[in-house]
């Protein structure tokens, strides 16, 4: 499995049946990955910007947290050729 971090773009490869933790960061940037920002779910259009309905509200969405719905986002991939964001 692989994605890409949210801050830098950096490509992150896992193990397919691994999770990625609370305390993993980027390798490159050391953003956290666990993140609501690097979530497959994360959908700044939806209420509490999650479309996982039973997930419970995460005020910090670049943060690492405890989600147990988080899924690393594969569609983050398509956009690794654009520049990253400016911090």
């Amino acid at each position: 499995m692989h994605f890409n971090c949210w801050k830098c773009r950096a490509k992150i490869e896992y193990p397919s049946r691994s999770r990625v933790g609370r305390r993993d960061v980027c390798p490159k940037c050391h953003a956290d990955l666990h993140t609501c920002r690097n979530c497959q779910f994360y959908d700044p259009g939806k209420h509490n910007q999650c479309s996982e309905t039973r997930a419970e509200r995460v005020c910090d969405k670049e943060a690492a947290n405890y989600c147990g719905y988080f899924q690393p986002n594969p569609t983050l991939l398509a956009s690794a050729d654009r520049p990253a964001p400016k911090a």
